[in-house]
């Protein structure tokens, strides 16, 4: 999923600097990024409400322990930090407190536009799963040629919405991910309080995976934490001995896809 596949990019600044704000304007506006500016320390539950990609912290204005709130409230949001000349030690403090990069001012807006974007491909290249794998677990095959999941040849039918939850699932390896980290991988954006659409298409994905395949169990709920992908057999169920086939594509592709096989 590419980073503006969904929406535009949305970045907060945390800064009285009116001078790198009118700069970082017009840079923003010519690629096309919505923007939000405070000149106090917004609340982690009114920054999720603007389901923001990214946050530029001028910690003068927020202080360190911000980042480290900020930061564990929001783990799926980029936080970067910009500032006039402090002690190193303050900056090793706010990197350790979970802050991506920190520039140091005067900088060339163009840098600090640089540093986000690159913040951003590092975030979205450890979410983003290999898109030529096939991964296959239990008795269901999940193709990324098609969007979709197979039993055998039967296809669950999926949304490309639930198709992406199943995939990042799937790709976290059995690890259990938390509702804000699935929403930031699947939707792009911070998740908001109380927005329920991770446990929604969760039904959703539960219901076609187990008719197409109604023998395996394949997302697993962690309460309180979030989910987990893993296949296991239903008790008593008629289980292959073996994980079926994928289904042959209509057309031959160039280069066949490669084959992940998950244990359970």
């Amino acid at each position: 999923m590419a980073l503006a596949a969904h929406a535009p990019i949305r970045v907060a600044l945390i800064d009285d600097d009116s001078g790198l704000l009118a700069v970082l304007d017009r840079r923003f506006m010519a690629l096309r990024w919505q923007r939000e500016v405070f000149a106090y320390s917004p609340e982690p539950e009114q920054l999720a409400s603007l389901r923001l990609h990214a946050l530029l912290v001028n910690p003068a204005l927020t202080g360190l322990d911000y980042l480290g709130r900020t930061a564990r409230a929001l783990p799926g949001l980029a936080l970067l930090v910009c500032s006039g000349p402090v002690p190193v030690a303050h900056r090793v403090r706010g990197l350790r407190e979970g802050a991506d990069d920190w520039i140091t001012k005067p900088c060339h807006p163009e840098e600090l536009v640089a540093r986000l974007q690159a913040v951003l491909r590092r975030r979205q290249a450890g979410a983003a799963p290999s898109e030529d794998a096939i991964r296959v677990a239990g008795e269901l095959a999940i193709r990324p040629d098609r969007f979709d999941a197979y039993a055998g040849d039967r296809p669950a039918g999926l949304s490309r919405r639930e198709y992406e939850l199943l995939y990042q699932l799937a790709a976290a390896e059995g690890r259990v991910l938390e509702r804000e980290e699935i929403y930031q991988r699947v939707w792009g954006y911070t998740m908001a309080r109380g927005d329920r659409s991770v446990d929604v298409f969760v039904r959703k994905l539960r219901q076609k995976l187990e008719r197409a395949s109604p023998a395996w169990r394949y997302v697993h709920t962690h309460f309180g934490v979030g989910y987990r992908f893993a296949a296991e057999p239903v008790a008593g169920g008629a289980i292959a001995s073996e994980p079926a086939a994928a289904p042959g594509p209509v057309e031959p592709p160039a280069e066949p896809p490669s084959l992940i096989t998950l244990g359970s």
